[in-house]
């Protein structure tokens, strides 16, 4: 990807709040990524496998009541790092009310929230971690970032970011799909229990370089020149 296409001001507001949207960016390849989600429903696989840490299909059917509860991605990967990000890609048009939203600057609060299952369970029981606050209680406190989309829009944020996505009630789809990105800092981490997605054949140590023909360097490094 030409460096050109991301404005310096939006790598800017990404870096301060952890949460932009790129307008227009993966235009070109809507339609395609359309057919393939097709697919995946027809023809589903346990994995889908694209340094590129994953990618993540996300569907909410016409009135779907299933609202997706504040949380951070990070405390349930086997990744850490602080050189990361996620594309969040629509495929339909998703007005605000519909979008998902994240709290600015919540990247860098230094905090890993307990990880919870949608139905408010805990995900790892003997987690002790802080849990997620209650942002809705305190939204007029916070820097809550929410756009309108369209196809070929995308909306870039740090693994560690507080988010959350409204539930589907309207006549229509909410097709979307995620990738998610390592840089240099990547390492693997151990998890008190089954991490999302899971890698049940992956052997790593805690610690160790995020590295394997798993996860693929698209774009490497440029050359050190002199």
């Amino acid at each position: 990807m030409s460096q050109s296409l991301i404005r310096q001001e939006i790598v800017q507001e990404f870096q301060e709040d952890g949460a932009v949207v790129i307008r227009g960016l993966f235009e070109p390849w809507v339609q395609g990524v359309r057919e393939a989600i097709e697919e995946n429903k027809r023809q589903p696989s346990w994995r889908r496998s694209a340094r590129i840490f994953h990618d993540h299909v996300l569907v909410k059917e016409p009135g779907n009541t299933v609202r997706t509860p504040w949380h951070q991605d990070q405390p349930y990967y086997i990744v850490d790092g602080d050189q990361s990000v996620s594309f969040w890609l629509p495929l339909d048009p998703v007005p605000k009310e519909r979008s998902a939203e994240f709290v600015g600057g919540s990247h860098r609060w230094g905090k890993a929230f307990r990880p919870k299952r949608f139905d408010g369970t805990d995900l790892y029981p003997q987690d002790l971690s802080e849990t997620v606050p209650d942002i809705d209680a305190h939204r007029a406190e916070l820097n809550i970032k929410s756009w309108s989309t369209e196809p070929g829009d995308a909306i870039a944020f740090h693994f560690r970011t507080l988010h959350g996505a409204a539930a589907n009630p309207s006549a229509v789809r909410r097709r979307a799909t995620s990738i998610r990105w390592v840089g240099d800092d990547a390492r693997f981490a151990e998890r008190p229990g089954k991490t999302s997605p899971f890698f049940p054949d992956l052997k790593y140590r805690h610690g160790d370089p995020f590295q394997g023909d798993l996860f693929p360097v698209l774009f490497p490094r440029d050359p050190v020149t002199t």
